[in-house]
């Protein structure tokens, strides 16, 4: 309907530049003010020849404009539109083709290649859009978009890398800090033989934690680069459960918290992972409850079944977490509260490396936490598929 509009409105256009000279002006602005706002709000992209075309047709139509008002004869206005014409769609589609259209093509070619890379570059050829101008504008904008985004993940990765080694040096000079400060104690020629075995004790402590540290950071470092295999193995989640709290009483008792199984040990729940690897899943949750609990409190441990999976859960009614620190809770060195954090022990590795253990099996680990209250860590597992049917004895003849 707008085209139809258009097409009458420079027939009137051409009519009143004849016939009425005078009214040409007005008629020409509100013409081609519409004619702008069609093509800038119309939502099927203009091609080059009917942009040449409608530029040619604006050029010939002033030219016959004033042709006719100097001579007054419709046969010199037919031959200057129709040579102006064409003269003008010529030369303006050589102009534009030769001197914009052919670096803008470049352009396109270079970003679009760059876009698919090298292999599907050499597997499908160089690629020649039949409209660059408006296709260009498409593959900037989304080109331009791609890499912002890698730009910002790329700062991610830097902010998390410094971080990293900040929390890496401090954790390793503060116990170094320690032992230095031991040795140079008991090098002063203590004579108090329980002074210094309390000084050999605290040095000790503090060696065991950087074995802990180093060991925990060798760990990590494999377990993301795949040098540790997974060993999948079919077993009894139930039955690990059990060892795992049946190891951990202790430590229970010397937190005075309750550890407990929410569900029975009989109901035999088939999974497949690496078992000893889920176990130590199990004991960093578990331990961790314990570190972050309170005195009288409980851990619990309960099992979901799932349609095709089994989800683990480890609760406790401990100090909680805010929920600003949730997503960073899986990160290296991550602590909530640092003084509390080192004064309790520990690498600041051990949810790290549940995350990756979990994720390295192809499944989700995830946390509610509310402070004051305590914290929910639950992770998947797979199932073993059952039969549906039951397996029949064979009888022997």
């Amino acid at each position: 309907m707008m085209g139809c509009r258009n097409k009458f409105g420079m027939t009137v256009l051409f009519y009143l530049s004849a016939h009425h000279p005078q009214h040409y002006l007005f008629v020409k602005y509100t013409l081609f003010t519409r004619l702008r706002v069609y093509l800038r709000f119309t939502p099927h992209p203009m091609k080059l020849r009917v942009l040449v075309f409608i530029n040619a047709l604006a050029v010939a139509i002033t030219i016959s404009a004033v042709n006719y008002y100097f001579r007054h004869s419709w046969y010199d206005v037919a031959i200057t539109f129709s040579a102006t014409m064409v003269s003008s769609f010529i030369f303006i589609y050589y102009m534009i083709e030769r001197y914009i259209v052919a670096k803008i093509k470049i352009i396109y070619k270079l970003i679009h290649n760059l876009k698919l890379g090298k292999d599907l570059k050499d597997a499908i050829g160089d690629h020649v859009s039949s409209d660059p101008i408006n296709d260009v504008e498409v593959e900037v904008k989304e080109w331009a978009r791609e890499k912002k985004t890698e730009i910002e993940e790329l700062k991610k990765q830097e902010q998390f890398r410094r971080d990293f080694l900040s929390n890496v040096s401090h954790e390793f000079k503060t116990p170094l800090f320690a032992i230095q400060g031991y040795i140079e104690a008991l090098q002063d020629d203590m004579d108090d033989p329980e002074m210094m075995k309390q000084f050999l004790d605290k040095a000790a402590k503090n060696v065991d934690r950087l074995s802990y540290l180093v060991k925990d950071l060798d760990e990590i470092s494999k377990l993301e680069s795949g040098e540790i295999p997974i060993n999948y193995a079919k077993f009894r989640i139930n039955e690990l459960i059990k060892e795992v709290i049946e190891s951990l009483e202790l430590k229970a008792k010397q937190h005075k918290i309750k550890l407990e199984f929410k569900d029975k040990y009989d109901e035999h729940i088939m999974v497949n992972a690496d078992r000893e690897k889920i176990r130590q899943v199990l004991v960093n949750l578990i331990d961790n409850s314990f570190k972050y609990g309170k005195e009288g409190g409980h851990t619990s441990v309960r099992l979901y079944d799932l349609h095709e999976q089994v989800l683990v859960e480890v609760t406790d009614d401990g100090i909680g977490i805010e929920e600003k620190y949730l997503p960073r809770l899986f990160e290296r060195f991550f602590r909530t509260d640092s003084s509390r954090s080192r004064q309790i022990g520990g690498s600041g590795l051990g949810l790290a490396i549940v995350k990756h253990i979990v994720e390295s099996h192809q499944q989700t680990i995830n946390v509610r936490s509310t402070e004051g209250i305590g914290s929910t860590f639950g992770f998947t597992l797979q199932k073993v598929r059952q039969s549906p049917f039951p397996v029949l004895p064979v009888l022997k003849s």
